[in-house]
């Protein structure tokens, strides 16, 4: 009944999947919620906050990451994991002028299912860990596995089958993700090379070369064709093949964060952006 009636004010209103909300447009879009909101849902909030906040009182949570206020403020570390946790919380939030999550007590109950998860996440992105954990992975067997395996995605580039060429200049799903090749140099791919940092791209009889690539914008994600059909064992040992629309929507979504940090760590630096990503 709730959503009916939030509808009926909102009709604008649509279903968003990538947040799990709705989402209301328009520049006064918060104004008029927080009007709905304070009518429809005030007498019913004021009554879960006090639940909430009994529940804290009888079995409260003990952190250096919360503190209560007029609510629980929580601020950790930076993780994505504890990050993660807190979206899930109804009602929370980020407070950019307190740079900690605001929860408020109606959601004492599904915070303090999650906050095991939370504190512990926290823990783990506290400086002094993380610094004991990269001095562990550096001695590790795996790290300088690693090491060689980032060097070679900086060189962009590819195997492809010499009698199965990938497109140029189109959008493309591969094993290191979303690419769009940009040259087939014809140079022959060493065995090792392929076994050792491609192991799942084939060429069956025919010869393996190089393909120089760069990662799409999200422009170009957005003008994609996607496939009708997942992939079959053929296109994986191949190493190319055509996304489908469940794979483009996580694409876009990924450049679209990449390209927004861009520009705000650009604005913080008062750089311009060149005229061929502005158009």
């Amino acid at each position: 009944m709730t959503v009916e009636r939030f509808r009926k004010a909102f009709p604008q209103a649509r279903w968003r999947d990538d947040l799990g909300a709705w989402f209301v447009p328009g520049t006064r879009a918060e104004q008029r919620l927080t009007k709905w909101m304070s009518r429809e849902w005030s007498g019913v909030l004021a009554y879960a906050d006090a639940r909430g906040r009994d529940a804290f009182t009888f079995e409260p949570i003990a952190s250096p990451y919360l503190e209560v206020a007029d609510g629980f403020v929580i601020r950790t570390p930076y993780s994505r994991t504890a990050i993660a946790e807190l979206r899930a919380v109804p009602w929370a939030r980020w407070d950019p002028t307190l740079k900690a999550w605001r929860v408020p007590f109606r959601s004492f109950g599904e915070l303090q299912k999650r906050w095991p998860a939370i504190e512990a996440a926290a823990r783990r992105a506290e400086p002094e860990e993380r610094r004991k954990r990269e001095e562990s992975r550096k001695t590790s067997p795996e790290h300088a596995d690693r090491r060689a395996e980032a060097a070679e995605r900086r060189r962009n580039r590819y195997p492809v089958p010499e009698d199965a060429l990938p497109p140029l200049g189109r959008v493309v799903m591969t094993h290191v993700g979303c690419i769009i090749f940009e040259a087939v140099t014809g140079e022959l791919v060493e065995p090792l090379i392929a076994a050792r940092f491609y192991p799942n791209v084939s060429a069956g009889a025919a010869t393996l070369v190089w393909a120089t690539w760069r990662r799409p914008g999200h422009a170009e994600l957005v003008q994609a064709w996607p496939a009708r059909t997942p992939p079959g064992p053929a296109d994986l040992a191949r190493g190319w093949w055509q996304p489908t629309i469940e794979v483009l929507r996580q694409e876009r979504r990924k450049a679209a964060s990449l390209e927004r940090a861009r520009d705000t760590r650009r604005a913080r630096l008062g750089v311009a952006p060149s005229s061929e990503e502005s158009g």
